[in-house]
């Protein structure tokens, strides 16, 4: 890491103005091809923007990319603030990465709803991993997308897996929709629970549930043992409950500590056994296939809404047609039939 000290008044010059530059397309594409992490942070960015400048340069960026990518694991990793996920991902990545593993961390990082920042803190919960060569961790805002994944991370995972990532894990905010988006775009997902934070019945939901591959109780270390014995019992008789899933798999309830990296390891093997069971039976690639459509579709709904907020005459008359429906004058329906009709008119 270089020492801030000895960068002199004329370099910090020269690095801000290289920030300040807005890279090619195919000066990004090299960088990311040969696996460079700046050239992979920046072209990230430029996925991420608003700005309509950028929109060209990022899809550039994706077509070039996607013939490198898809071979990787995404695994998807969720459960409620507190309950250690970026702990238990530090401790997963430096287990991967001490097996020849390249891991790239995609965090998802709330929002707040008020002043619409984020404090993007993934990097300080994660200091061995950030310093880890075979690593790359980002952490990006929820915004308002889904909770936070839907919109741009599934376009992340194609730019990393051309970097050369072969495992790529996405941490959930853990609230609101993004158990849902990241469930639609990894291949394995993981449910992480904690003890001691009520009836642990109350943390069972139908559709959480549903959706998870494995549930791992975490902090599972010190005086916490015997509740987490207990958990595991509690939830091993709960998924018996739900039906089984379309590949028969039975997802495993495992119990790990991420301080002291007990259970990391069959946590890993867990996962690879469930690869490599879908690669053989074909379900692997047919998740994938419907994944693809799943966001083909997706990207549609979103670029209708853009175009049809951004449409002037829309802009013009929303405002006016919203105060209508409050003052009961126009029903919803109606209103927004004749919105979308003014936004065909040429």
């Amino acid at each position: 890491m270089t020492n801030s000290k000895n960068i002199g008044p004329e370099n910090i010059s020269k690095i801000k103005s290289f920030r300040r530059t807005i890279p090619s397309s195919a000066a990004l594409i090299q960088g990311i091809l040969t696996g460079n992490r700046s050239s992979l942070a920046r072209a990230i960015t430029m996925v991420e923007s608003t700005n309509p400048k950028h929109l060209s340069i990022s899809n550039e960026i994706i077509e070039a990319c996607l013939p490198h990518s898809g071979k990787s694991i995404r695994l998807g990793i969720t459960g409620v603030p507190g309950v250690g996920k970026s702990t238990f991902i530090e401790a997963l990545g430096t287990r991967l990465t001490s097996l020849g593993k390249k891991v790239a961390v995609l965090a998802v990082d709330p929002s707040s709803t008020v002043s619409k920042g984020s404090i993007l803190g993934d990097k300080t919960r994660m200091p061995e991993l950030v310093k880890n060569d075979n690593a790359f961790i980002r952490p990006s805002p929820s915004s308002s997308s889904l909770g936070g994944v839907a919109r741009k991370t599934r376009e992340s995972i194609i730019l990393c897996e051309a970097a050369g990532y072969d495992t790529i894990l996405i941490e959930t905010v853990g609230v609101g929709q993004s158990e849902t988006a990241v469930h639609s775009m990894v291949d394995f997902f993981l449910l992480l629970k904690i003890t001691g934070a009520g009836d642990e019945l109350q943390g069972i939901k139908r559709g959480i549930m549903e959706m998870a591959d494995a549930i791992v109780i975490n902090k599972a270390d010190g005086q916490n043992i015997k509740q987490v014995d207990l958990a595991r019992l509690v939830f091993t008789k709960a998924l018996h409950l739900y039906p089984p899933k379309e590949n028969n798999w039975v997802p495993p309830v495992i119990s790990c500590s991420s301080l002291t990296h007990d259970g990391i390891t069959e946590i890993w093997e867990m996962i690879q056994h469930y690869i490599t069971d879908n690669q053989e039976s074909s379900y692997f690639y047919t998740h994938r296939k419907s994944q693809n459509k799943y966001w083909l579709l997706q990207t549609i709904e979103e670029h209708l809404q853009r175009q049809f907020y951004q449409n002037n005459k829309v802009k013009h008359t929303i405002e006016q047609m919203i105060q209508e429906v409050i003052d009961g004058k126009i029903s919803p329906f109606s209103a927004a039939d004749k919105l979308i009709q003014l936004s065909k008119e040429k």
